[in-house]
């Protein structure tokens, strides 16, 4: 039976591959000695590291920093209607005077107001915020030049209004025809054309005619949400059930102002005076944004592979997190984005949290909150990422939560359909990637890849007006995460020299009926286990790899029976002089490579482990070797086992124990001998390779039932009534086997296996689920792609600045 590395077990399209990718992807080897070979290897990484450490110090401090402070970009439309708001003492004077100060020092030399250095698609958003400042400006009777320069701002480009790629603000079809009818009460004469007018008006009724014949929750949230293009058709009153306990109306300073300036209320006020205290003279659109700018942080770390740098700082941040969760807070619970991020982050941290807050943003609620009413496509994408986070048999809100929000990104991804707080092309692209690559097929390097190339680094958010802030899109974030991956791959380049050496030294290529697969077998580590420091684990990962190919072509094609017992008896006696065994040549060639990996594995082991665990990874062998040899006498004797008995066997025999038990004592924590034999360790074994057999045996059915093998699809077609309920019976086994792993891999409480051991059965999984993702498994073209963006094209810095611009 194949280990994963064979999906297209004899095709000579991906034998040929690995060749091919090993001779492009590496330079011409020298000839050393292996021992010689790894010395050099450590010393290269051990440099490495060094310099590692060196070179990335001052992005890393200057990150750090980000943890400690949120920072926000100042709001010219918010301020504005802050501005706006009169003195009670004194009416003919504004309540914030350095609001209005603010707005006269603060207009740009074109005459807009608004974010500097404006992407050419937020046209708009820079005309709404022009108009609200001239306003303020007007209502208080000041700033008669700037109000000047801002009208010819409006008229040089009050045609994009018309422009259906620019992006909106939310509300703006609301708030812009509102504010264009209170200057006209002002005597503001607006450069805009009445055919402009009519039509942004005619939108407007629509737009209101449809909200109310749908009388949702979602619709009065929304009314709510844009109280300052609604003052005259709505009851503030009733809008005052949206006030948050720090007295704002959806943390917004516009909406707070616009309600506050109908009804004085002190809490309303409370709130204003707190964010200029904080921003000094101006404000910013949203306020709070801690909570949900420093889980986007972590987020961005993880998805770039730079999460390993700032293991104290992302503890600190999930710990408050965490607190805040259990207390209820309103600024998770009240916005689905920041609750599904929240959820996920903290429960694939090993945080206990429930899935229950989801009830209020199921399927047939979550029109009911503001984000819903939106369709707000980052609030769904968080959800659907969230949904992934399953790790309980009665999670039922999760499964039907991920079908309908990845039944809405698949349908309703259109600009004009849902709408976005990011430019539409990163949206996209988000999407695209959450749908082809959930978060159980996702390869680490090849996610750092994808989300260095498409990190924004200016990226600009859109609310009712745009917004930055350097903790949700950083320079120095991707610079660290560019020169870091390039480390880690000039790292991996040497590793693979050293494995294809050892290939030639051991013999390996000489056996005619083994399929060489080295470059998959140390694609799948380095996409996954990637740290400098993480080199000895590599290595032993990809040379088991290697070696449980070939043994699976000796056990499938190779060997005969006799020469199948004879290398399970040496590996029984293991301290043998293969020179004087009596046994065939391809015996002692696969042999000698098993047992001088497994010595160097156990010299390896003492360094981290403080014991030789050469004796552990002997046992882990032999337990393979004889579960291939049982397999082969089935179908020799033809045999046909029960389910049960073919499951027991083929879990091992699927051939990756020997790529990640031993993997475990070269990552750094401790492992006892007794941990080795604990139910725990074994259990997350069992679960992975059993997860692993029954995709393979689906997905090779087929082939496997031509060639006249076993396998468990046919077994389990013999007890269902058709092949497609046999087939459906065995998804849903490995579904709950992925589950069940990941509950035991995120299990603190009981647990005696170091998650970063664990980890490791999580990354084979996702291996697994990435190489078994089509029915036809990787491409050619596809593997060879992901080839040469882990281990051989470097990430160019420039290039992805100019990319984003």
């Amino acid at each position: 039976m194949p280990p994963l590395w064979c999906l297209q077990q004899r095709h000579h399209s991906f034998q040929s591959l690995d060749a091919m990718s090993l001779s492009r992807l590496i330079n011409p080897l020298c000839c050393s000695s292996s021992t010689s070979d790894s010395l050099v290897t450590a010393s290269y990484v051990k440099e490495k590291m060094e310099n590692t450490s060196w070179s990335l110090v001052d992005s890393k401090d200057r990150i750090r920093k980000l943890f400690n402070k949120v920072e926000l970009s100042i709001s010219s439309y918010d301020t504005a209607w802050v501005a706006m708001i009169t003195s009670q003492a004194s009416p003919q004077s504004p309540l914030f005077p350095q609001c209005l100060n603010w707005l006269l020092a603060n207009q740009h030399l074109d005459g807009s107001w608004g974010l500097p250095d404006r992407h050419p698609l937020l046209m708009n958003d820079a005309l709404l915020s022009t108009l609200a400042c001239i306003l303020a400006l007007k209502q208080w009777g000041v700033g008669e030049d700037q109000i000047n320069r801002g009208l010819q701002f409006i008229q040089s480009n009050i045609t994009s209004i018309k422009d259906e790629k620019q992006h909106l603000p939310i509300g703006f079809g609301i708030n812009f025809p509102s504010l264009i009818e209170y200057a006209q009460n002002l005597g503001v004469n607006l450069p805009i054309g009445s055919t402009i007018l009519d039509t942004m008006i005619q939108k407007r009724e629509i737009e209101l005619q449809r909200g109310k014949q749908s009388n949702s929750e979602g619709w009065r949230a929304y009314q709510a949400y844009v109280s300052e293009g609604m003052q005259h058709s709505q009851d503030c009153k009733t809008i005052l059930k949206y006030q948050r306990k720090n007295g704002s109306l959806f943390n917004s300073p516009a909406t707070t102002a616009a309600v506050f300036q109908r009804l004085k209320n002190a809490e309303c006020l409370g709130y204003l005076q707190s964010v200029l205290e904080k921003f000094g003279n101006a404000v910013p659109t949203i306020h709070p944004l801690d909570i949900y700018a420093r889980l986007c942080m972590i987020d961005s770390l993880e998805r770039l592979g730079i999460n390993h740098h700032f293991k104290e700082e992302i503890r600190s941040v999930l710990d408050d997190t965490y607190s805040l969760w259990v207390q209820g807070v309103e600024d998770i619970f009240l916005d689905p984005t920041t609750c599904a991020m929240a959820f996920r982050i903290l429960r694939l941290n090993g945080y206990d949290v429930s899935s229950d807050p989801f009830y209020q943003y199921s399927e047939d609620k979550f029109a009911d909150s503001l984000k819903g009413y939106l369709k707000d496509v980052g609030a769904v994408i968080e959800l659907y990422r969230a949904s992934q986070a399953i790790i309980h048999p009665d999670e039922s809100i999760l499964v039907r939560q991920s079908l309908w929000t990845k039944q809405l990104l698949k349908q309703e991804s259109s600009p004009h359909r849902l709408y976005a707080d990011k430019l539409r092309s990163y949206v996209d692209q988000e999407v695209k990637d959450v749908l082809n690559f959930p978060y159980h097929a996702n390869l680490e390097r090849l996610l750092n890849r994808r989300s260095m190339e498409y990190y924004n680094v200016e990226e600009t958010r859109i609310l009712k007006s745009s917004y930055r802030s350097c903790n949700l899109a950083n320079q120095e974030i991707l610079k660290l995460a560019v020169e870091d991956f390039n480390i880690c791959q000039s790292v991996h380049i040497e590793e693979l020299k050293q494995l294809s050496r050892w290939v030639v030294e051991s013999r390996l290529d000489q056996l005619q009926f083994a399929r060489q697969k080295l470059a998959y077998c140390y694609f799948s580590v380095a996409a996954t286990l990637f740290p400098p420091e993480l080199s000895d684990a590599r290595i032993s990962w990809a040379k088991n790899g290697v070696l449980t190919t070939t043994v699976d072509d000796f056990f499938d094609v190779g060997g005969s029976e006799k020469e199948q017992v004879d290398l399970i008896q040496l590996v029984e006696k293991w301290d043998v002089d293969i020179n004087t065994a009596c046994c065939s040549e391809t015996v002692k060639i696969i042999f000698s490579a098993i047992h001088g990996t497994v010595c160097e594995i156990g010299e390896k082991s003492v360094k981290r482990q403080g014991h030789n665990v050469k004796n552990i990874v002997i046992k882990i062998w032999l337990d393979l070797i004889q579960s291939m040899y049982k397999e082969a006498e089935w179908v020799r004797t033809k045999t046909v086992p029960t389910i049960d008995d073919y499951m027991e066997n083929a879990y091992i025999s699927f051939a990756i124990g020997p790529i990640v038990l031993p993997a475990l004592y070269l990552l750094g924590p401790k492992l006892s001998n007794e941990d080795a034999e604990t139910y725990e360790l074994n259990h997350l074994y069992k679960l992975m390779s059993t997860y692993g057999r029954l995709r393979n045996d689906l997905y090779g059915f087929e082939r496997e039932s031509e060639e006249g093998k076993l396998n468990a699809l046919s077994l389990y077609i013999a007890h269902e009534n058709t092949a497609e309920e046999a087939m459906e019976k065995m998804k849903g086994i490995a579904e709950e086997k992925r589950i069940e792993l990941l509950r035991l891999i995120l299990q603190e409480k009981g647990s005696v296996v170091p998650r970063d051991c664990k980890d490791l059965f999580w990354k084979m999984t996702k291996v697994l689920q990435l190489f078994y993702i089509k029915d036809d498994g990787f491409t050619s073209n596809e593997m060879y792609s992901s080839l040469k963006a882990v281990i051989k094209d470097p990430v160019i810095f420039d290039e992805l600045l100019e990319h984003a611009r």
